[in-house]
Formats: C-alpha cells, structure tokens, sequence
C-alpha cells in the first residue's frame, strides 16, 4: 500500500478571511492538521494542494511539499473536494490509496487519523469517511415553505419518540476522506453503498466554517492545553 495524503487549501475564504492561514491559538490553521498528519507513518507522502502562493509557503514551513499550485479553475467558491482530490491524484499518479484531510478539522489528531486507515485497511474496503453522532436525530428534522408549514424530512417519523428509542444516526464531520485511488478515479465521489464510516468523537470533529466554530475550537484547544 501506498498513501498519498492531500491538504486542500484555497487562498479565497468569504466566511473567513484567509482562514486556512488564520492564526488559532497562536498557530495557523493548517499547521494543525499538516503536524498530525506528519506524524502518521502509514502516510507515504503529504502534499498540500493550493491556489495561493502564501499558503504554500506556510505549509513548506510546516513540513508539507506544494509540489505544484492548483489551477484557478478548480480553486473557486464552488469547487468540489473531488475535484481538488482528481486534480492531485492525476499528477501524482503511483500511490494506491488517497487521504484527504481537510485543514478546517484542527482537533482531529494523529490517533483519528491511523484510526480511519486501519479501518479501511482491516474491512477492505473501497471508501471510508468520517462522521460523528448527530446532536439531533433526523426525525426532528424540518422542512420550511413560504407559509412556515413544517414537514417533517423523514416521513411518518416518530416525533413522540424519545432520544433513548431512537436509533443513532451520524453525520459527516467533514474531517477525513480515504479511498483506494482507482476506485475514486473510476467514480469520482467519496460516498456510494460499499462506504463506510469512522466515528470520530464530537470533541474532535469541529468544522470550521463560521466564526461561532472558530471561537469554539479555540475554547477547546484552549481546554486541552490546561488539561
């Protein structure tokens, strides 16, 4: 097995300004996932995929290899993660296996990490992603047209249902995305009916895309230093 690991980091942020290089808790965003990932020797090499020439340079500092800047094309607003992911894999071709591992995901650390290549590694299988547990259960979820009629987005949910009776239900954390490198080139997504998924505990899957997530992964790295 080969491992090729991908950091993608655009240059343009709207929600938060340059946030990949932001500092948090005295460091940038993206070190914190580069020096995790550094850490992993099941990774056989770890790239950082940008746009953005002050990026790149941080990330080199940190121990990451640029290899090349991602074409303007595929570093906008609405760019897919596939892409980014198609894009590196194509050229550097050679590595069995592609993790991406997304900078906005700083608590996730070196244990998550070997975590989720085991896992794929001991079931075999093509895909892996991680999630965590919901904080609400989709039989609580709503829709909301024009009028604010409710409709309920899993149909006859039990709404009387207590959380003890439901059955759990997770959700992507959006931190870590394994899979065999042929198997996304031939269907280019990370997610069909063969995948499966790693748990991640809730404390360690904060997404940030807000500034209420920024604050409050500075809350807990702040937490875990006093500890």
């Amino acid at each position: 097995m080969t491992l090729l690991a991908i950091i993608p980091a655009r240059g343009g942020s709207k929600g938060i300004p340059r946030k990949n290089i932001r500092p948090l808790a005295g460091k940038p965003l993206i070190g914190y996932t580069i020096e995790a990932a550094l850490k992993v020797e099941a990774i056989d090499r770890l790239i950082v995929s940008t746009d953005d020439e002050e990026i790149a340079r941080i990330a080199t500092q940190f121990g990451a290899e640029v290899p090349f800047l991602r074409p303007n094309q595929i570093a906008k607003d609405e760019t897919a993660s596939i892409e980014t992911v198609l894009h590196a894999v194509k050229k550097l071709d050679g590595y069995s296996k592609v993790l991406l591992l997304q900078p906005t995901s700083p608590l996730r650390n070196v244990e998550d990490i070997n975590g989720i290549i085991n896992l794929q590694h001991t079931k075999k299988c093509p895909s892996v992603v991680s999630i965590t547990l919901a904080k609400k259960h989709p039989n609580w979820i709503f829709t909301l047209n024009d009028e604010h009629l409710m409709s309920p987005v899993i149909k006859n949910s039990q709404l009387e249902a207590t959380r003890q009776k439901l059955e759990k239900s997770y959700v992507l954390n959006g931190a870590m995305y394994l899979c065999e490198s042929n198997w996304i080139k031939e269907h280019r997504i990370f997610i069909n009916h063969e995948t499966l998924g790693y748990i991640m505990p809730e404390e360690r899957s904060v997404d940030i895309d807000s500034q209420l997530d920024w604050l409050w992964a500075e809350t807990l790295i702040g937490l875990e230093k006093n500890e």
